[in-house]
């Protein structure tokens, strides 16, 4: 698996939509404002369908807006939990690949901060 994005969620990504850089998805195949919609698949195979558009804005450049607020809400969601998508490629099943969402939230236990899964 190869993550292709990660980062700790702020108050405007669980309310108005995760932002995405786009250099950090190498080369979009849409042009600003077109949208797509992104299929991943979170730790128990459910599919989510985000719905994405490409946008731009002088001080952060091209970035990939992601609408996934069914998604926040329904994950109870939290600044600085730890967001990541990664790529898995299919080699048993079907040819191509699946993008997997993983979320993780800080927890202290025994003492010690670890992060735990959030389902």
């Amino acid at each position: 698996m190869t993550t292709l994005f990660s980062k700790l969620l702020t108050k405007a990504d669980i309310e108005n939509g995760l932002s995405i850089p786009a250099s950090t998805l190498g080369p979009l195949p849409y042009q600003e404002g077109q949208a797509m919609n992104m299929h991943v698949h979170d730790g128990n195979g459910h599919e989510w369908i985000f719905s994405c558009s490409i946008k731009g804005d002088e001080s952060v450049g091209r970035f990939l807006s992601v609408g996934w607020i069914e998604f926040a809400r329904e994950r109870n969601l939290q600044v600085d939990d730890n967001v990541t998508i990664l790529e898995e490629v299919m080699n048993n099943r079907a040819t191509g690949t699946w993008i997997k969402i993983e979320v993780k939230r800080k927890i202290r236990l025994f003492g010690k901060d670890i992060w735990a899964d959030v389902k």
